[in-house]
């Protein structure tokens, strides 16, 4: 059938264009950026060119999405007034089944963990309130009859993702330690681009009463962040190690810095650094039978493995793809 996949030129995006090609599909790649995945031009608040991207799809997956590191406005603009021109060209062009990748974000800074789906939404900050917003959005199309998943997956990375993750690489690679706020023994859950792949595949082939629903996508296997980022010195094989910096002098200075524009740390990842985060993947194991097949730990090392075989380039953290720029965090590096 005829699938259409909005941010087709981002990592997810471009994944799972990549994927539904090869399983057969007639994919309909929609970005503002060109790329080899990319079939048609258009922002994703644009009336007419989401209309034309819609016509006669058998399902739409929306992918598309603004990073933490936006301004504000921005933030807003794309992720929730995208969101909704999107699925009202989706309903008006009466596509049966629409994707809605969300994150896990709309939970805010939860007290509860393993956090499940039912776990109200509680937005902390510009990236997770427009988050939260677009996820209504797309609760009102469902209740209007359209078949409609919602996937939250947490932070997802694999060969092709950068961002902050580009500042550990970048670091273990020159023979420096790494710092981690206090004993780095808080849990943090990741998920591997590959498995959420296979998860929005899965959906698609899913029964409508079982697509009709949200669910939480992450790593089922994941350790401390200080395992999970030692691998990586491990890997580099300098023979480096994971040190602990006090913690509330550490993010006194990240917060000033944030608010300097001096650091790319923004808030809402400050707080999930110093507490666990993981979410419970029981409901898409129960009623989707799905089941990540990768660790925090070879997502974060095949993306590391990628990282060391790319041409090294500069970018401006305007997507996943790129190095963001590390700002004063890059004077730190004497130090370690």
């Amino acid at each position: 059938m005829v699938i259409t996949v909005t941010g087709a030129a981002g990592m997810l995006g471009s994944r799972l264009v990549e994927r539904l090609r090869a399983d057969g599909h007639d994919v309909r790649g929609v970005d503002i950026r060109p790329a080899p995945t990319v079939t048609l031009l258009g922002d994703v608040r644009d009336p007419a060119a989401m209309a034309a991207a819609a016509a006669g799809a058998g399902a739409l997956v929306h992918c598309a999405a603004a990073l933490p590191s936006y301004p504000a406005d921005e933030i807003r603009s794309i992720i929730v007034g995208g969101t909704t021109t999107v699925l009202e060209a989706a309903a008006g062009a009466g596509v049966p089944r629409v994707v809605h990748v969300s994150s896990t974000a709309v939970y805010g800074l939860p007290a509860v963990v393993p956090t499940p789906e039912e776990y109200p939404r509680r937005p902390v900050d510009t990236y997770s309130r427009a988050k939260a917003a677009a996820e209504e959005v797309a609760e009102r199309h469902r209740a209007g009859g359209t078949c409609l998943t919602i996937l939250r997956p947490k932070t997802f990375l694999g060969p092709g993702r950068m961002g902050l993750f580009a500042m550990l690489f970048e670091w273990a690679e020159e023979g420096r330690n790494f710092p981690v706020l206090g004993r780095g023994d808080v849990r943090i859950q990741m998920f591997a681009v590959e498995d959420l792949v296979d998860a929005v595949v899965t959906v698609l082939g899913a029964g409508a009463d079982v697509a009709n629903d949200t669910y939480n996508l992450a790593a089922a296997e994941f350790g401390t962040l200080r395992e999970d980022f030692q691998a990586v010195l491990d890997a580099a094989g300098h023979g480096k190690r994971v040190v602990s910096v006090p913690a509330r002098p550490a993010l006194l200075a990240l917060r000033g810095l944030e608010t300097l524009k001096l650091s790319p740390v923004y808030g809402r990842l400050l707080h999930k650094l110093r507490a666990d985060s993981y979410v419970s993947v029981e409901k898409a194991r129960r009623r989707l039978g799905f089941a990540p097949r990768r660790s925090n730990r070879d997502a974060i090392l095949a993306t590391y493995a990628w990282w060391r075989g790319r041409t090294p380039e500069t970018g401006t953290g305007r997507t996943s793809r790129e190095p963001w720029r590390q700002g004063a965090l890059s004077a730190a590096k004497i130090f370690f």
